[in-house]
């Protein structure tokens, strides 16, 4: 499948390069062309068989072109739970709401809540998410069903899941097939025993891979770590090795200096979630001090039952607008900085190194930006409208892999909507029926 996207602005998030008026050509899974108008005759003689005709050809009409988003931190499967367990403090939100409800939910339940939250994904220009949640396989055959660029973190700690199966999970989702991937990790320091946290370090150690977990979420959970071990999190499981080849943290928001060195020296990855902080009270990220000591620094929205929403244009917003409250300096964190967050940085949190950017042999993640809204004009700044005035109605279209996933309204994830739809009402009835 060969497409032709031209008369497009084109924002590729290569170092040092403006957007620009342009083409962007794509065959199967891959970017074969990207760039200005003035290159594409120089291109065609270079390439004289890519004369050959597209099956399709878009005109933007001076629209955006530019990287799909990654969604650094997510349990998409929590979508039953959206505006059911509001209002409550971390832990009482986690032990009296959702755990109960989560004991209920079947590897099918997860298929399909999964692809509900997909829907969300697509409509807000998401092309990839970093996933952690109940049923590894039913989730990876969920988004390879819908066309989802998934990358799985293991989830395991005292209650549910096993170090076997994280193991087991990352043997085989890794190339089984081209949207779905696995990355080591586990829950959280205060769900898993030392002892788990142990062989975590040494599955680590025996495949010399990163490692991702929930870190430092709370105040709560930070001085309960320190009463355990003497420790922060961070600094406890830096003392099992945890993190000898990389990784990173989801949150991050109670922090002190020496966690920060132990991070930079890792090179590991903070993965901000400020709608879920926002929302559950749990504090703001110290974001700005992040990158000042080049901490890379990528973007999530946590579960649809703590934030509630699936956008990662609020969580810029957010990302944003509460680091310059926190350090009240209304010129930390820029916009081209959290644009980064939301695509670049991601995509190589979360091991994608081919997915973070518009360029020729890149993967075809391409998602196009509605400049005719209000929301957008006058067009001053683009990269600053997306981010301070951007909404997931801005999303044209959204390609995965070099297919069109959603266009104008229109959805192409294999199921029905209104299927879809019957499917997690029917799920929801039977566990309202079982609690």
């Amino acid at each position: 499948m060969r497409i032709r996207f031209y008369n497009a602005r084109v924002l590729t998030m290569r170092d040092g390069e403006d957007i620009f008026e342009g083409e962007v050509w794509t065959q199967d899974d891959k970017i074969i062309f990207c760039g200005k108008k003035s290159q594409v005759d120089e291109y065609y003689k270079e390439n004289p068989q890519s004369k050959l005709s597209f099956d399709r050809e878009i005109d933007c009409k001076k629209n955006l072109l530019m990287p799909g988003f990654k969604n650094a931190h997510t349990h998409s499967a929590m979508t039953l739970l959206r505006s059911r367990a509001d209002d409550l403090p971390l832990q009482d939100w986690l032990n009296e709401q959702i755990f109960p409800v989560e004991a209920k939910l079947t590897a099918e339940d997860i298929y399909y809540l999964t692809q509900l939250a997909i829907l969300e994904y697509i409509e807000g220009g998401i092309t990839s998410i970093f996933d952690m949640y109940l049923t590894p396989m039913s989730i990876a055959d969920a988004c390879r069903d819908a066309g989802m660029r998934c990358v799985q973190v293991g989830a395991v700690n005292n209650f549910s899941q096993s170090v076997e199966l994280v193991e087991e999970c990352y043997n085989t989702l890794n190339g089984r097939d081209s949207y779905n991937s696995y990355i080591l990790g586990f829950h959280a320091e205060y769900t898993c025993s030392k002892e788990l946290l142990e062989k975590i370090a040494e599955l680590a150690h025996k495949y010399k891979a990163p490692v991702f977990t929930h870190i430092s979420e709370t105040a709560k959970e930070t001085a309960e770590c320190k009463e355990r071990y003497g420790l922060t999190p961070t600094q406890f499981l830096d003392s099992l090795h945890m993190f000898d080849y990389g990784g990173g943290g989801y949150h991050l928001v109670h922090t002190d200096e020496k966690d920060m060195e132990i991070l930079k020296k890792r090179g590991m990855y903070v993965v901000t979630n400020p709608g879920s902080n926002t929302k559950l009270a749990s504090g703001i990220a110290p974001i700005n001090e992040y990158l000042k000591r080049g901490i890379p620094v990528a973007l999530g929205t946590d579960g649809p039952a703590s934030n509630n929403c699936l956008s990662m244009f609020r969580e810029m917003f957010l990302a944003t607008g509460l680091a310059k409250l926190r350090e009240n300096d209304a010129s930390c964190v820029d916009a081209m900085e959290v644009l980064k967050m939301a695509t670049v940085n991601g995509a190589h949190a979360m091991g994608l190194n081919n997915c973070d950017m518009l360029s020729e042999g890149k993967t075809a993640d391409i998602i196009m930006i509605d400049l005719n809204k209000p929301n957008m004009r006058p067009i001053n700044n683009i990269c600053k409208n997306i981010v301070y005035s951007g909404d997931p109605s801005n999303v044209k279209m959204t390609m995965i892999g070099g297919i069109i996933r959603y266009e104008d309204g229109n959805y192409n994830i294999g199921i029905g909507t209104d299927e879809l739809y019957k499917k997690v009402e029917e799920i929801k009835a039977r566990i309202d029926k079982e609690l």
